[in-house]
């Protein structure tokens, strides 16, 4: 039997379920990846996230070579020329079964479709990319939890009965040879996404090494700490998760081998980051139940009725860090400067471009999959949808972060925020958080943008609309009416 391992979003040999499958009983396993640098652009996938999958997908290579499995790399455009690209393949192999590990999204599933439909062999998928399979967790209802604590016990009782399997590696399935160089369509990557790239080693080995250091040095205090932007304090593992370099099956093995244990409950050390995890599968289960949250569209349908501001200038101001809020502004330059942001950060800007601005939460979801290394289709667009209080158990509508607080609470002295806007670097700790009083009176030429909001305005604002929505809501709900679109 002659089978074909079709890698996508799951870049690793070890707890690899397809792979596994497809090594069994086979007589040759040749391993295939599809570049679709067009379809990458439509899905705002960011340069520095498409280098390192590059790098990784040359790091899976060698280490499938060392088991006598060459990888081919095919190059189109789109999802649109996938079927026939691996249907040539198929026949030009004499292939009898494609192996491959399930991807979230609806362009994912209709070509996926498509390339079943194309083939006269079996193309069998399986869950390579949640710890719990999605749809296998449901209320009494028959339903996909729409609320988190539910769902996380669930999956806790879940994982508590039933554990989880690692899949080993398989077995050499012919003599290792040396990989040649992959064909990689040129200018997959600006120089740029590169650069950046390069501060995250690439492959499995790295990111099991960078998981193990993170659960025997940084997880007992991940709790205390993880809030802290100007701290390396958490785990750094959502780009190798996000293109399944690493699996969450991983994270929990080497969790319990550095632990002893798997934490169950709250107040457990490691609890916080396993919760973490969890929030990663809700979402991801969310997304397989509710196509139409992979297609822009709010998981509450009455919130569509809000019509948000489209301002091009306020949007491209919280784009390049010119705010005038310090914590929105570093953090907004963190982003676009390596390609990463710390998860307190996201909220926090996140929220501000929504409920202080009033942009469209989807404007900022596309920007920041064109910026994040670890850009995740189901985490952004949940963590959007939950700061715009558009999505499942989001934040209530009445909940907004105050940025100035949030910068007071977080980076008190002012650590995180002078490493990113230096030019007010010499604003002492007791007004760097609102520098714009003490820079008029000693640095009056200082270029740091005053203010382009007044949050309590904009809070006052915010509330109306969304008090206005519900109001609107329910008289429509009496009427048998659809919604009205209300101005934002």
């Amino acid at each position: 039997m002659r089978h074909l391992m079709w890698f996508r979003s799951d870049l690793r040999v070890r707890d690899n379920p397809a792979l596994y499958q497809a090594a069994i009983d086979a007589d040759r396993v040749t391993a295939l990846y599809i570049d679709c640098p067009g379809q990458w652009r439509r899905h705002h996938s960011a340069e520095i996230q498409r280098d390192l999958v590059r790098r990784c997908v040359d790091s899976l290579a060698k280490g499938l070579a060392t088991l006598g499995v060459p990888l081919r790399v095919i190059t189109v455009a789109t999802f649109a020329e996938v079927p026939a690209s691996v249907h040539d393949l198929v026949q030009k192999l004499d292939i009898d079964a494609v192996f491959c590990n399930s991807e979230i999204g609806i362009n994912e599933a209709r070509r996926d479709q498509a390339v079943a439909a194309r083939l006269d062999i079996p193309l069998h998928a399986f869950n390579g990319d949640c710890v719990i399979e999605p749809g296998a967790l449901q209320t009494a209802n028959g339903e996909m939890f729409k609320v988190f604590t539910p769902f996380s016990r669930a999956w806790l009782s879940m994982l508590e009965t039933r554990g989880w399997t690692l899949y080993p590696s398989p077995a050499a399935q012919a003599p290792a040879f040396a990989p040649q160089d992959l064909n990689w369509h040129q200018g997959t990557c600006e120089k740029q996404g590169k650069a950046k790239s390069a501060a995250w080693p690439a492959g499995e080995r790295a990111a099991l090494a960078r998981l193990r250091e993170f659960c025997a040095h940084d997880l007992a205090d991940y709790e205390k700490n993880r809030d802290l932007p100007a701290l390396s304090a958490t785990s750094s593992l959502s780009p190798y998760l996000a293109i399944g370099v690493l699996s969450p099956r991983q994270c929990l093995s080497v969790m319990e081998e550095k632990l002893g244990f798997v934490p169950l409950s709250r107040g457990e050390i490691g609890f916080a980051w396993l919760n973490e995890l969890i929030w990663r599968e809700f979402y991801r289960h969310l997304m397989v139940a509710h196509p139409r949250l992979t297609m822009h569209r709010a998981f509450k349908p009455e919130t569509e009725a809000l019509r948000w501001r489209r301002d091009e200038n306020d949007f491209q101001c919280w784009c390049r860090g010119e705010t005038g809020f310090p914590i929105v502004d570093a953090a907004m330059r963190c982003l676009n400067e390596t390609g990463w942001m710390h998860n307190r950060l996201r909220m926090i800007c996140a929220s501000f471009l929504c409920k202080d601005l009033h942009i469209d939460w989807r404007w900022g979801e596309c920007y920041f999959m064109s910026r994040l290394i670890d850009g995740d289709l189901a985490a952004n667009n949940g963590g959007w949808q939950w700061s715009a209080s558009t999505g499942a158990d989001a934040a209530p509508y009445f909940r907004m972060f105050n940025p100035t607080r949030q910068s007071e609470k977080f980076d008190p002295d002012g650590k995180f925020l002078r490493r990113w806007l230096p030019e007010i670097s010499d604003v002492p700790a007791a007004h760097i958080h609102q520098p714009r009083t003490w820079l008029d009176q000693h640095q009056p030429d200082n270029p740091y943008p005053a203010p382009i909001v007044d949050h309590g305005k904009a809070r006052e604002c915010t509330l109306q609309l969304f008090r206005q929505l519900s109001e609107t809501c329910a008289v429509n709900d009496r009427a048998g009416q659809k919604q009205t679109v209300l101005p934002l």
